[in-house]
């Protein structure tokens, strides 16, 4: 009799030794057939899982970026340093006045999350990533007063979050989306802090398990409503569809009442949110699913449609079942949406922006910018880059072209691991680099304000507040 992998799992997680723990995190289980770009575009190549019964942990070990490197950028554009010496910078927003918003954050407590040794497997390969610190609990406002592409004032705009992640802004209302709640602020035009304890606008799934903590964030054209970006409580549901409740799905919230609904649903991890301008459709970037294959499954991004079911836990990409989830739910998967575009296997594709406004080569005008965080379920690895999808007409229409590239060094160590992507006021892609502790600015090549590279010493003392 063929004993179920559930069981086979919990054998495991009490038996195996800790003294192993190490040699799982150096490296093991099976290794991709196919490259990268085949598990990238509309018709991704799916090929049957390959599930190991310690799965392939295979990830970039966090390192930093030595004085004056920064990622290569691609040719006719430019990267510097627009701030650095930050605290894990995950997520950004840029005010209608230029200042730019950095969500200085990272997980926060979670007892019940990574429990037995994949557990512990786990925390040690976050650990090795560059996420195993404490979160900062801050957004912090970066402002470029003299127009050079650095930014040279600094202030801690909101501080005493719960792991800040999301934020809008609309009108004098700034919301942000913290690992447990929405919150609201009253914002001033042109203010380098905001004081107060905020309000509390809406519950958002978190609990003791919260594996997918981040909420993203978003409004509509008219600030009548908000979307917010909530991720699974697990890989597959093996923690079971009750702790799943509001997750893997896309919220959208009255801000006035507080009231929700799940506007789409069957989302693994959907972090990025951006406005397709031409449709003005909402785009969502998904972190699918772990543990079947280094060539499965392939992140996305997606048009969302209202009501829409995207798949998890029953079925990835459309309806390929996925057979570990038990009880099976085929009625579900008849109703599962193809996503729009592939990212690739595990790239941990996080930030999403519409090109759209750009002062990037004409090759950027119109498509989406994705921050890739990179994987740690794949081998050789996959994402750790930032990369362009062209669009046409509201829909992607092309191959991806690589932004930045150069996060992994010639030691095979993480520089650094993008994540949040945005345009600032004048055009230029910034970039969230939460593991360099550096927000990267990318310009058109030779363009003015493209900035220097400063050091974090001298970003301190050009007005950075103390820390």
């Amino acid at each position: 009799m063929r004993m179920p992998r559930s069981v086979v799992r919990t054998i495991v997680d009490r038996l195996l030794p800790a003294a192993c723990i190490a040699l799982l995190v150096a490296g093991c289980g099976e290794t991709a057939q196919l490259h990268v770009s085949d598990g990238t575009g509309p018709n991704p190549k799916l090929p049957p899982p390959r599930s190991t019964l310690i799965p392939t942990v295979h990830i970039a070990e966090a390192a930093g970026w030595p004085q004056g490197a920064a990622p290569t950028a691609a040719p006719g554009t430019a990267v510097a340093r627009f701030a650095d010496g930050l605290d894990h910078p995950r997520w950004l927003h840029v005010l209608p006045n230029g200042d730019v918003l950095v969500a200085e954050t990272n997980a926060p407590p979670r007892p019940e999350d990574g429990k037995g040794i994949k557990g512990r497997v786990m925390k040690r390969v976050m650990r090795r990533a560059g996420s195993g610190v404490p979160s900062a609990n801050r957004i912090t406002l970066l402002r470029d007063t003299n127009g050079d592409g650095v930014a040279d004032q600094r202030s801690a705009f909101l501080e005493g979050l719960n792991s800040p992640f999301g934020m809008a802004l609309v009108g004098d209302d700034f919301y942000v989306a913290n690992a447990d709640a929405l919150m609201r602020f009253t914002y001033r035009t042109g203010a380098d802090r905001i004081e107060g304890t905020g309000a509390r606008v809406a519950d958002l799934p978190g609990g003791p398990i919260n594996h997918h903590w981040t909420k993203s964030l978003i409004a509509n054209a008219d600030g009548s409503k908000l979307y917010v970006g909530v991720g699974s409580n697990s890989n597959v549901a093996e923690n079971g569809m009750a702790a799943e409740a509001k997750r893997a799905a896309i919220l959208e919230i009255d801000p006035k009442t507080g009231q929700d609904r799940v506007y789409a649903s069957g989302l693994r991890n959907p972090v990025g949110l951006a406005w397709e301008p031409e449709t003005k459709t909402l785009w969502t970037a998904v972190n699918e699913r772990d543990e079947i294959g280094s060539d499965l499954v392939p992140d996305y991004m997606t048009s969302v449609r209202d009501g829409g079911f995207y798949g998890w836990p029953y079925s990835y990409f459309g309806q390929h079942v996925d057979e570990r989830v038990d009880p099976p739910a085929p009625q579900m998967v008849a109703k599962a949406l193809v996503p729009d575009y592939a990212l690739g296997p595990h790239t941990a594709s996080l930030g999403l922006a519409s090109s759209r406004g750009t002062s990037l080569p004409a090759r950027f005008a119109d498509g989406m910018f994705v921050g890739q965080h990179g994987s740690w379920n794949r081998k050789p690895r996959s994402g750790y880059r930032v990369i362009f999808v062209p669009f046409k007409d509201g829909k992607p229409a092309g191959a991806s072209i690589d932004v930045l590239t150069g996060f992994v060094d010639g030691d095979d160590k993480a520089r650094g691991r993008p994540v949040g992507v945005a345009l600032d006021s004048r055009g230029a892609l910034l970039v969230a680099d939460d593991v360099g502790n550096v927000i990267w600015r990318v310009t058109a090549a030779g363009a003015d304000g493209a900035g220097a590279v400063p050091s974090a010493q001298a970003a301190s003392s050009s007005g950075a507040a103390p820390r």
